[in-house]
């Protein structure tokens, strides 16, 4: 039996994963895993794929073929609220947030997905903030709270696999420093996180590993001990 933090274990494995939009072929063959406890990214420039990725995982996409392999079981073929039973929770890049609903009343939202999911004192106890402005509603909030708010509904489901996508974008720096530390919490805690990133400085420090994408492929995979001599491929495809 595996253990909550077992990293030989994968949660999520994809393999020749081709999505489309309509007539659109976004994803090209796409191969990737994630071990459980890991942090990953997907970089890339915008219209690469990334978010198709996260979105195909979810089976949010027109079609989709090859096979997503979720806690050992195929998903190709399962609707997506069948999807987030297994304990997936997606973060869109809108993030979703019910804006006439004050913090308190969107975290009370969620069905309990899963028994273990946190509880309202473990939320506010990670996210400070929203204690503090429980009773705002979302038109209130700053757009770090309805970023904070949309993760911390997700963990409120009991999600271990977290797709995360673009939660730093426009954000002040201070907040992106507190999202990177609630990240290595749930890290700890053993989750799984899948991230879409365009701050790479943001995401080079707690990531375990980064995909490259381009043109709905996989072009490069990097890990942490490689950044360094992979700087060039880099700079090729992210200009950093």
């Amino acid at each position: 039996m595996t253990s909550a933090t077992d990293k030989s274990f994968e949660d999520l494995r994809i393999s020749d994963l081709h999505s489309f939009y309509g007539e659109s072929h976004i994803l090209h063959g796409i191969d990737l895993n994630v071990k459980r406890g890991e942090l990953v990214t997907l970089l890339g420039r915008n219209g690469s794929g990334r978010s198709t990725t996260l979105k195909s995982i979810m089976n949010m996409v027109g079609k989709r073929t090859g096979s997503i392999m979720i806690n050992g079981e195929e998903t190709i073929n399962t609707l997506p609220h069948h999807i987030a039973r297994l304990g997936v929770g997606f973060c869109p890049e809108e993030r979703g947030i019910f804006a006439s609903l004050n913090v308190e009343e969107n975290l009370l939202l969620p069905p309990t997905v899963r028994s273990d999911g946190m509880s309202l004192d473990e939320i506010y106890d990670m996210f400070p903030n929203l204690l503090e402005r429980r009773k705002s509603v979302g038109t209130r909030l700053s757009g770090g709270e309805q970023q904070m708010l949309a993760m911390a509904r997700i963990l409120r489901t009991g999600a271990r696999i977290l797709l995360l996508d673009e939660i730093t974008e426009g954000l002040a720096p201070v907040i992106v420093q507190k999202l990177a530390e609630v990240l290595e919490k749930l890290k700890s805690k053993g989750l799984t996180i899948l991230l879409v990133e365009q701050n790479f400085r943001f995401a080079a420090p707690i990531a375990d590993r980064h995909y490259l994408m381009e043109h709905g492929q996989i072009v490069e995979e990097i890990r942490k001990d490689e950044l360094e001599s992979k700087q060039e491929i880099l700079n090729t495809y992210l200009g950093v």
